[in-house]
């Protein structure tokens, strides 16, 4: 299986990443996790993302605040996907970062999920890897399941609460 490399831009990120650390070892996805700064390391970056395929890595998630240029520094340099979690920091709550994540220019594409979204950045690198990879695929559909089985029996007990109205 492919692994997923996460990448912050500082380690105030690690909250953000942990979920997404989190989410992908309970499907038994490799990762490794990195601190890389698109303006303070922009060489170890660029080393990162230009070795990532031979490395063995199928997608990338990358973490930043403020401006948040790591995600399209990173997607500069390979043609894996690159996944941006824009972060909240500073005084704009994180919609500086959201912008510099999806404001890509045509011919470097990153995705992009909602702001601190480590969780949906996690299982977006997982369905990417589950297209070649059958057992991943059916592990997706059955958390989905899952998920959905706990919205049912929400629904079942609120709507028993209130059946003596």
């Amino acid at each position: 299986m492919k692994k997923v490399g996460i990448i912050m831009g500082s380690d105030s990120d690690l909250p953000v990443i942990q979920k997404a650390a989190d989410t992908l070892a309970s499907f038994g996805v490799p990762f490794e996790v990195h601190v890389y700064s698109a303006h303070r390391t922009p060489e170890e970056a660029r080393s990162f993302a230009l070795t990532a395929r031979d490395q063995g890595f199928g997608v990338i998630i990358a973490a930043a605040g403020m401006a948040a240029h790591l995600a399209g520094a990173l997607a500069a340099n390979t043609t894996l996907p690159v996944i941006g979690i824009p972060c909240t920091s500073g005084s704009s709550d994180g919609m500086d970062a959201l912008l510099s994540t999806v404001m890509m220019p045509p011919g470097i594409p990153v995705a992009a999920v909602a702001t601190n979204g480590g969780v949906n950045a996690a299982l977006l690198s997982m369905e990417i890897l589950a297209v070649t990879d059958a057992e991943l695929a059916e592990k997706l559909v059955k958390k989905r399941k899952d998920d959905a089985d706990k919205v049912r029996e929400k629904d079942r007990k609120i709507s028993e609460s209130f059946k003596n109205n």
